[in-house]
């Protein structure tokens, strides 16, 4: 994961030609205006004791970096994700 690039251009190239260049274009910029918020309230539920919060935020940045190519994050938040399902059936148990 360490080399991968931030975007897999071959995944955004694929996009760009079935949903349309202006339509990724919007994609991209809604992911960045809400990427900030998205990172904050990860941070914040990281440390609440709350392992669901923390799982829909990282499903949420998973899902929405994924969605462009962007899968090096994407990778990064469905781990984070799998560290949350494994907190909460531990808790469980």
């Amino acid at each position: 994961m360490a080399d991968a690039p931030p975007i897999d251009n071959a995944m955004f190239i694929e996009l760009q030609e079935s949903a349309g260049a202006d339509f990724v274009a919007e994609l991209v910029d809604t992911f960045l205006e809400e990427a900030p918020r998205m990172l904050a309230e990860l941070r914040a539920t990281a440390t609440t004791g709350r392992p669901d919060a923390f799982r829909r935020a990282a499903h949420s940045l998973k899902s929405n970096a994924n969605t462009f190519g962007a899968t090096k994050l994407g990778t990064l938040a469905r781990e984070y994700e799998r560290v949350s399902v494994r907190l909460q059936e531990l808790r469980r148990a």
